[in-house]
């Protein structure tokens, strides 16, 4: 899916914003992309690719993609129990028959797909472990992000085997649960994840540039992470701490550059701002010929209802992302119903279907493209920008 730039909505804010960004040091490189209705109104890409060696962030770079890579997952399975390969309600072990997880009385309680696509199965990440390291790290649990040279299978049977952190369907945990998701795409295909991801998604929409590694490593700049001092160069490994009281991420750069690297459906993936708001308007406008729209409508649906997301007020999940509940509890202009989610590497998505909006801004630099002020400022002056056109019509 190709969009077409147009100029019929003043950006002159969202220039200054994300100037102001720059200039500040808060971030190092972006690119961005706004489409209202299918027409994209702004993309820019501004900054460095790569600082230290005076390369400008040119469009159509290729970022690390960190959880912007859970849609993509999220998408292939739902393509698959389109067709009837999978069923959202089965078990996982169904599929897995290794992953069947306890709890701390001992009881092993069944884990079903949907669960893990709301990340409501009882699972967490390393990176929420304690100060220090908890039983992820202990065993060698890899968040994705890192360097492990281990399998997708082995990361799961190593999960499997700690415990859970709560029962399934209690509440809401952010998790490694879309990696599940990619070792059940494996078994329910007989595929390698990279092959089911380019048969259900990539190929089907035309996202040539994004794939589980760097398609073209000369487009891939460098990573970037707040310091007291301003955002430094990430280097062979990189711990950010999140809290005080959390282990933290621990990012490997290099793993973005590796074809060998076990697919991490939850935070592997490697591609172009450009790639991803084409699979975002892919879904909102509901390309029947790929996905069947109640199919769509079933993914984007809020499927927790009757359970908060911690940090996240006024939000609920669906099987790809948070669903805004009430905008204003989540203090946000944004649409009731939209979708939202975001990346470690320093990224942020929105779809406001009922505006007919769709947005990422993909940034180099963690964590302030993400969860640092810059994303919510741009969310803000998006439609800041969309209400004066409003106005003016």
């Amino acid at each position: 899916m190709h969009i077409e730039a147009t100029h019929s909505l003043d950006t002159a804010t969202l220039d200054r914003l994300l100037d102001a960004a720059l200039s500040e040091g808060r971030l190092i490189g972006a690119e961005a992309w706004l489409a209202v209705n299918g027409q994209s109104v702004y993309h820019r890409a501004a900054g460095w690719a790569d600082r230290e060696a005076g390369v400008a962030m040119r469009p159509n770079g290729l970022f690390r993609l960190a959880s912007l890579s859970k849609l993509y997952t999220s998408c292939a399975a739902i393509r698959l129990a389109a067709r009837g390969v999978l069923r959202l309600d089965a078990a996982v072990s169904d599929y897995l028959p290794y992953f069947a997880p306890r709890l701390a009385d001992g009881s092993q309680p069944v884990i079903t797909l949907r669960q893990l696509l709301t990340h409501t199965a009882g699972l967490g990440y390393g990176f929420l472990e304690p100060a220090g390291g908890g039983a992820y790290h202990a065993a060698g649990v890899s968040d994705g992000l890192d360097h492990a040279a281990i399998s997708l299978e082995e990361n799961l049977r190593r999960l499997a085997a700690q415990t859970l952190w709560q029962a399934p369907g209690q509440g809401w945990i952010y998790s490694l649960a879309t990696d599940v998701i990619g070792g059940v795409l494996e078994a329910a295909t007989s595929l390698p994840l990279p092959e089911v991801m380019r048969r259900e998604v990539t190929a089907p929409l035309g996202l040539a540039d994004t794939a589980f590694h760097a398609v073209d490593p000369a487009r891939l700049g460098a990573a970037y992470a707040e310091t007291e001092g301003g955002p430094q160069r990430m280097e062979q490994a990189h711990r950010l701490i999140l809290q005080p009281e959390c282990a933290g991420i621990a990012y490997a750069p290099a793993r973005a550059l590796d074809q060998q690297a076990f697919p991490s459906g939850g935070a592997g993936m490697v591609g172009t701002a450009a790639d991803f708001l084409a699979l975002l308007e892919a879904l909102r406008v509901g390309r029947e010929d790929w996905l069947p729209r109640e199919w769509r409508d079933e993914m984007m649906r809020d499927q927790i209802i009757g359970i908060e997301m911690e940090g996240w007020p006024g939000w609920g999940h669906g099987l790809a992302g948070a669903v805004l509940r009430d905008p204003a509890t989540a203090g946000l202009p944004a649409s009731r119903g939209s979708w939202r989610w975001l990346g470690a590497y320093g990224h942020s998505w929105l779809v406001d279907p009922a505006r007919g909006v769709s947005f990422v801004v993909c940034t180099n630099t963690a964590l302030e493209g993400s969860v640092g002020a810059f994303s919510g400022e741009w969310l803000q002056a998006v439609y800041a920008a969309l209400d004066v056109e409003r106005r003016a019509a």
